[in-house]
């Protein structure tokens, strides 16, 4: 028997959002960034996005939004205010600690996005 594993979709990780598209916005992704869906990410100083970086000091130490869809080096989509996401869904850079995952969760909580466990 074999096992077939599907990655997220939208639905996975979105479980609520305001009316009209007020939760998303357009962004553009910096070059070399591989955002999967989910993604936390900031924007540096050329307004261009990428994972946050909470060592940083170009702008993204900043959580502002979870990956809707994105391609690098191209135009894509975040849910940036007004939403509340799954915690099993939200994607994470591999080094980041516990303090600094909670300091962005309060970033994006400032942001009106809730992260909910078991969601």
């Amino acid at each position: 028997m074999s096992c077939i594993s599907e990655q997220n979709n939208l639905g996975d990780l979105l479980k609520y959002e305001a009316s009209s598209l007020y939760s998303r916005d357009q962004i553009t992704v910096a070059k070399g960034q591989n955002l999967k869906l989910g993604t936390v990410v900031a924007i540096d100083k050329d307004s261009m996005v990428k994972i946050i970086n909470p060592t940083a000091t170009d702008g993204t130490q900043t959580a502002i939004g979870v990956i809707a869809s994105a391609k690098e080096n191209s135009k894509g989509v975040i849910i940036a205010r007004g939403a509340m996401l799954a915690d099993h869904a939200v994607v994470w850079p591999a080094n980041i600690t516990e303090e600094q995952k909670a300091e962005a969760i309060k970033q994006l909580e400032a942001r009106g996005i809730i992260i909910r466990k078991g969601a």
